[in-house]
């Protein structure tokens, strides 16, 4: 059989624990028999971060910028017990948030639908994405402990020594406070991610903040958000027939649950955070979460939106069978292979990004499926099966 050719690499990024195994076995069984795949390849395993003084994320950071996509396998954001285990040198930052801040992308998630997991909230039919905000508020705050009676002040000095004070409390007790910023710059490059990411997938995009309380912070948002949509997108969004609409996040989350879904929702970094996995657990289960970064330059970077399946992985060491989901992972390389074939104007690769991600909803809605999901399933005759034989009953199909 003539394999599909590539024109222009990916950039792949290999990770760590159980879905490094996946990763490998999706390119051997999947991939590479029907795909001339060319990839320039950057290991972003644990052991290697370490090795390269976190270096090579970067590097493949700044690769994802020269190509324009990527796909990443998950990888461990080291806490203590990990430098533990590792033996590392330090404690390296998440390769996510390091790749994130270089690609000043913007965060998509969506659900994977296949017949057989009905959602638990029974009148969504369509996926719902969440947009996340990928900078600042609590996941950049600086934060202090009040010990007791004292006064604390917000304080910004200008470059030219001019101060501007704003009274936070007066404490009479013991407490605590938190500083959190944000750019104008970084919410403009959200609000354009989210702009255009809605005109490619053509679904409405939904955008919430709590402006009537956060009448300088959130509402920030909600105008930068509005004065771009009105100069630069207003029409485009006119002509293929989508909307943008803004409200407050309570009001966002009545209406989300009561829809029957197929919008992008746009949330600051902590609301889509949360939301995101309430999301995909309402859907039915993590592993069956879309992520893809998406930067206002146009670069895309796909990945998985769950994590290096730890206790697989140890069950893996000791030579015991897993059941690993390996639906998300495989849609991350079906992704980044779409994207592209169409930057590059190959149909071929495009299609054959169709029919992989064809083949997989297939297995799963004949009633082959990892156990994870052969437990939420709705219908009768499930075969739940190991990692391995998941992944040779997608290749059959495929």
């Amino acid at each position: 059989m003539a394999k599909v050719k590539m024109t222009t690499p990916l950039v792949e990024m290999d990770g760590d624990e159980m879905t490094r195994i996946l990763w490998g076995m999706i390119k051997d069984e999947l991939i590479i028999p029907f795909v001339d795949l060319k990839t320039e390849y950057y290991d972003l395993g644990l052991e290697y971060r370490n090795a390269t003084n976190d270096q090579v994320t970067i590097d493949a950071a700044n690769a994802i910028k020269k190509y324009g996509v990527g796909v990443k396998c998950a990888t461990i954001t080291p806490n203590a017990a990990r430098m533990k285990e590792y033996d590392l040198k330090e404690m390296w930052k998440s390769p996510n948030g390091t790749i994130r801040a270089i690609l000043d992308g913007t965060v998509f998630r969506a659900p994977i639908i296949v017949d057989p997991i009905k959602p638990y909230v029974r009148n969504w039919k369509k996926p719902i994405t969440i947009a996340r905000h990928a900078y600042g508020d609590i996941y950049r705050d600086v934060e202090m402990k009040v010990e007791g009676k004292g006064k604390c002040e917000l304080v910004f000095t200008s470059e030219d020594g001019k101060e501007k004070r704003e009274l936070i409390h007066n404490f009479d007790g013991a407490g605590v406070v938190l500083g959190m910023h944000n750019l104008d710059k970084s919410i403009e490059s959200f609000a354009r991610s989210c702009f255009n990411f809605a005109l490619d997938t053509k679904q409405d995009l939904w955008f919430a903040t709590k402006d009537t309380i956060s009448k300088k912070y959130d509402h920030t948002f909600k105008d930068i958000f509005q004065e771009i949509f009105d100069k630069e997108y207003k029409n485009k969004f006119y002509e293929v027939g989508i909307e943008y609409f803004y409200t407050l996040i309570d009001d966002a989350v009545a209406r989300v649950v009561k829809s029957e879904g197929g919008m992008i929702w746009a949330c600051k970094n902590y609301d889509g955070d949360v939301m995101s996995d309430m999301v995909a657990t309402a859907f039915g289960s993590l592993a069956m979460m879309t992520s893809v970064l998406v930067s206002p330059e146009g670069n895309y970077e796909y990945e998985a939106a769950h994590g290096t399946v730890q206790r697989h992985y140890y069950k893996h060491l000791k030579g015991e069978e897993t059941s690993t989901n390996s639906m998300a992972t495989i849609f991350a390389w079906s992704g980044a292979l779409r994207k592209r074939g169409e930057l590059d104007g190959n149909k071929e690769l495009m299609d054959f990004a169709d029919k992989l991600e064809k083949a997989s909803i297939q297995t799963i809605e004949e009633g082959i499926m990892t156990k994870d999901l052969a437990s939420l399933a709705s219908m009768e005759n499930v075969k739940a099966v190991n990692s391995e034989e998941f992944i040779k009953s997608i290749r059959e199909r495929l």
